[in-house]
């Protein structure tokens, strides 16, 4: 995309932050320096929706459906109880539904309208899925926005986008990698990354990259 509306898909870079991210940054530094906010409650706090609340659940729920062929049916059938079953649900998780990708099919999920995201199972939504150009290109040109992320679709696979509304949220199950035969659920976790879960990644292969 030209300009400075690039897709960000480095999530470890933190040296341009958008004028709302500077702000809240500003009043943070401005809180702790009061005393008014503990700086490692704050820690724990982004801790926790990053990395526990968020994506390592729906980890747990893509490994699940891997290892678990009567869990994976659930899952197609009522992806709301069947995550439910693990204990993730709350803030905007509520009504959800999972979508399965194999050979055939790769699935996208893009929220056009503002940025809704399954907070209970991925966490906090990065910042390049609510910005404008993710959410235009995702539903105009999907492969070419794939493309930035590094994932190369053959001509052959069919690209669903799905559009998350306040009504309904989507979980996309990539594909399982190969040669993880006998895994337990734990360590397939361990392959499942975000971006995959919302269908600009695919899981990690043994040897820990895209499969």
């Amino acid at each position: 995309m030209p300009g400075d509306h690039h897709l960000h898909h480095d999530h470890d870079d933190h040296s341009h932050l958008t004028p709302i991210e500077a702000r809240v940054k500003a009043l943070e530094s401005i809180l702790v320096a009061k005393g008014l906010v503990d700086p490692a409650a704050l820690d724990v706090i982004i801790d926790t929706y990053e990395t526990r609340i968020g994506p390592r659940n729906g980890a747990r729920v893509v490994a699940k459906a891997w290892a678990d062929p009567a869990y994976a049916a659930r899952l197609r059938t009522d992806a709301t109880a069947a995550i439910a079953e693990l204990d993730y649900s709350g803030r905007q998780g509520e009504h959800m539904v999972a979508v399965f990708n194999d050979a055939a099919t790769h699935h996208l999920v893009v929220c056009t309208l503002c940025s809704c995201y399954p907070w209970a199972v991925l966490g906090l939504p990065p910042v390049w899925y609510k910005s404008a150009p993710y959410r235009s290109r995702a539903v105009l040109d999907p492969r070419g926005v794939l493309a930035e992320f590094g994932v190369i679709l053959p001509a052959a696979v069919k690209l669903r986008v799905w559009d998350s509304t306040a009504e309904t949220r989507y979980l996309v199950i990539p594909q399982r990698p190969p040669r993880t035969e006998g895994w337990d659920e734990e360590r397939l976790a361990d392959l499942v990354t975000r971006d995959s879960m919302i269908g600009t990644g695919l899981a990690l292969n043994p040897s820990g990259i895209p499969a």
